[in-house]
């Protein structure tokens, strides 16, 4: 029977040649990421209260990246019983202080299509973009996971979301996202897999799709993910992953989805999300002029290296109003390190731009990024729920990196297509 990519996956991972939706099946895990958050201090914890060991230390990477590059007692503790538990489980693959986790575990080689894999985080489906169903999943499920291998999962309904045309210079992957989340909400695709295709997403890179892969989390969604071809089998190769098949992976020409819908991508403009959540999304030009007190470019959604180009093209020969608040922090050091190379890096602090330490910062309120009481930003990052950022007091926009950047520009949001020879 035709099935789309996330029911091969996961009949292979139940070792079944077919799956239907609603079926409830224990699948095989491939790989689990955890990282310091609520990994050896939360799911470890458990595991060691069962009194088990990990079940295949191959197939765990640890990553820590949320409460680093710190003095604070509290998260310097967090990081070193983090260190003392891998030391302990004798963990092969753990990686230290290198970037967010959804970003390094691709970027290490760990992630190819067709694999099964959990993530000790809501945003773990970043890892879609290749090709994978990957989940997150809470501390005690893990711990199952750590101790079975094994976890059971609801077959999702597939939707494919089809972004016809071509995006505009301008507008990205992000802007994609935001336009589902202000026509849907946050919980428009509940437990369901979004298959995002069509030729503005077959032309995108693969880190504009781990966008798309990233915030169908901000949908209430299972999984999302992108089908994967040639720049999909380049970009892993150059991060060292190795028997990649693109070829096994991919939805059937009949394959069943719930629905289809079509954006399209000729027409869609810069999108912004009002605080306080990313369904309060749509067309920049409804908050231009709105008065910011900082920008920040940051996180798993909004710092990756074609997201620092992408602000780059905007910052250019052109400075931030004395004073204003503008900061970023690479999504990995790796591709800080490229940005560098590069110059991106040059043109940002050229700009007036401060560039952080990697690490989820002032996405989840920590570091210099965090908001002031009753401070007004924008963001490339993915959410902006109330004391997300900063105090309750604070407000925060989201925008992509183009957006962002043009906004710290003018110190108030602003359409980057000004910037662009577009116009509004």
């Amino acid at each position: 029977m035709p099935l789309t990519l996330a029911e091969k996956i996961i009949a292979k991972a139940s070792g079944r040649d077919s799956v239907t939706p609603g079926e409830i099946v224990t699948c095989h895990v491939d790989l689990a990421m955890m990282h310091d958050s609520a990994g050896p201090r939360s799911a470890g914890k458990y595991l060691d209260e069962l009194g088990v060991p990990v079940w295949d230390l191959d197939k765990l990477v640890v990553i820590t990246d949320h409460y680093i590059n710190s003095d604070d007692a509290e998260f310097n503790a967090i990081q070193t019983h983090a260190q003392g538990w891998v030391k302990d489980h004798n963990v092969k693959n753990f990686i230290k202080e290198q970037g967010i986790c959804h970003i390094v575990l691709p970027e290490s080689g760990h992630v190819k299509p067709g694999q099964f894999i959990v993530g000790g985080d809501s945003h773990s489906c970043t890892g879609g973009a290749f090709g994978t169903f990957m989940v997150g999943i809470g501390a005690t499920e893990m711990a199952g996971v750590l101790a079975t291998g094994e976890i059971w999962v609801r077959v999702p309904e597939t939707v494919r979301i089809d972004v016809r045309g071509a995006l505009r210079p301008g507008v990205s992957a992000k802007d994609i996202i935001l336009k589902l989340c202000g026509e849907y909400g946050i919980m428009g695709f509940n437990y369901q897999a979004l298959e995002y295709a069509g030729t503005a997403v077959d032309a995108m890179s693969v880190q504009e799709r781990m966008t798309l892969a990233n915030m169908a989390a901000e949908l209430g969604a299972k999984a999302g993910y992108c089908l994967p071809d040639e720049k999909t089998r380049d970009q892993l190769d150059a991060w060292g992953a190795t028997d990649i098949d693109i070829d096994t992976w991919r939805s059937d020409a009949d394959a069943p989805y719930k629905k289809t819908i079509t954006i399209d991508g000729d027409t869609l403009s810069p999108q912004v999300a009002a605080p306080s959540s990313p369904e309060n999304a749509g067309p920049v030009e409804d908050h231009l002029g709105t008065k910011l007190d900082q920008a920040y470019l940051g996180a798993c959604t909004g710092a990756k290296l074609d997201d620092l180009r992408m602000a780059a093209e905007i910052l250019k020969g052109r400075k931030v109003p004395a004073g204003f608040k503008f900061m970023v922090a690479p999504s990995s050091i790796p591709m800080g390190e490229q940005a560098r190379a590069e110059g991106i890096l040059d043109i940002i602090e050229a700009a007036g731009g401060q560039v952080l330490p990697v690490g989820c910062g002032g996405c989840i309120g920590l570091g210099a990024a965090r908001l002031e009481e009753n401070a007004v930003g924008i963001s490339s990052t993915n959410r902006n729920f109330v004391g997300r950022a900063g105090p309750k007091s604070s407000k925060l926009f989201l925008g992509s990196p183009y957006t962002v950047a043009a906004s710290a520009l003018k110190g108030e949001i602003a359409d980057p297509r000004e910037f662009l020879g577009e116009g509004a």
